[in-house]
């Protein structure tokens, strides 16, 4: 097993003449998708210090804030799992220690490696659910199979999404390209962010977001702006099997992405905080471009996603029957790349 550190954690890698990926060994976050040939990573790396969630101390590590947050951000990297919910928790959930976005992205898991492959595996006993994921190279792809089982004797509703986070140097503002097969759109519910120049709860058709002046800003270039913050919610184009998305440094002139089945993970959303988040560990610092696909269209407690129900008439959580198995495949691409729209299968 190819173990080593990466950031100040304990990490596992794997890699072939074009690809190298690095996994969290607490956390299990896919911390890293280098491509070797520009020595591009446009996977987000926080600005703060990251620490094991294992070490976190609600009491000695207030830099991180102090609310059922916290513990995901002291660990916070790139790819970030989000199961069994996608978005925060009830007072009562955080008072018996659950985290925000559930316990996947704070859990430890057990890594075996051989080289270009690995799986890895962890138990979340809040939830009741067992997790693992295999992760293989093949040239530019990063082959990803997950399966989740339900270890209880209840069916049971989740969250499921990929929390996947990209920062600078490969995201600028005004610069970077993206694209997606999203079609249906709508704006966050409430005030995501300072900053926000989106419409709030606005419905629209991907790309043209409406804004709170009664213009529209398109979602496919990073926008100009000093401070800006949001998010958009995206239903994946239901007439094709697959769905993407893309994003395309000008600069490096790399391609990035992610490939996935639409019956899968018909939502995307997509995040947006340009220096707008001023609390700690945030403190006015961070650029990021966020594309979080899954099985619900916003972030929100347990009880609001099974009251939304879904929208746009599809369904905004998956059902896991009682000791059953349930099973994704996707994969993440990197490459050099002249061109802006170059599509994933290109």
């Amino acid at each position: 097993m190819a173990e080593t550190t990466y950031r100040n954690r304990r990490a596992v890698q794997l890699e072939n003449d074009r690809v190298r990926v690095t996994v969290l060994a607490e956390g299990g976050h896919i911390a890293e998708i280098l491509d070797k040939a520009t020595g591009v990573n446009p996977l987000w790396s926080p600005p703060w210090p990251s620490i094991e969630p294992s070490s976190f101390d609600p009491a000695k590590h207030t830099e991180y804030g102090t609310d059922a947050e916290s513990k995901l951000l002291a660990g916070i990297m790139g790819h970030n799992l989000c199961l069994d919910i996608f978005g925060g928790v009830s007072p009562e959930e955080a008072a018996a220690g659950l985290t925000v976005h559930g316990e996947a992205s704070v859990a430890a898991y057990q890594i075996i490696s051989t080289g270009t492959s690995l799986t890895m595996q962890a138990t979340f006993p809040h939830a009741q659910l067992a997790f693992t994921r295999a992760i293989s190279l093949d040239g530019e792809k990063v082959h990803i199979e997950e399966t989740v089982e339900n270890l209880s004797a209840a069916d049971r509703p989740i969250g499921w999404t990929q929390h996947v986070t990209m920062g600078p140097p490969f995201i600028e503002v005004g610069r970077t390209k993206f694209d997606a097969t999203a079609t249906k759109s709508k704006v966050f519910e409430g005030e995501f962010a300072a900053g926000g120049y989106m419409k709030t709860a606005a419905e629209f058709d991907w790309p043209m977001v409406p804004t709170k002046d009664g213009g529209a800003v398109d979602l496919r270039t990073y926008i100009d702006a000093p401070v800006s913050g949001g998010y958009t919610a995206h239903l994946m184009d239901p007439s094709k099997v697959t769905s993407y998305f893309t994003a395309w440094s000008p600069k490096d002139k790399v391609q990035f992405g992610y490939v996935w089945k639409q019956a899968d993970f018909p939502w995307l959303g997509i995040w947006e905080e340009n220096h707008s988040r001023t609390t700690t560990p945030w403190n006015g610092e961070t650029l990021t471009r966020g594309f979080e696909f899954g099985v619900s269209p916003m972030p929100e407690t347990r009880r609001q996603m099974i009251d939304r129900g879904g929208m746009f008439g599809v369904p905004g959580y998956r059902w896991i029957p009682a000791r059953a198995k349930v099973s994704v495949t996707y994969y993440a691409f990197i490459r050099c790349s002249e061109v802006e729209d170059a599509s994933p299968e290109a």
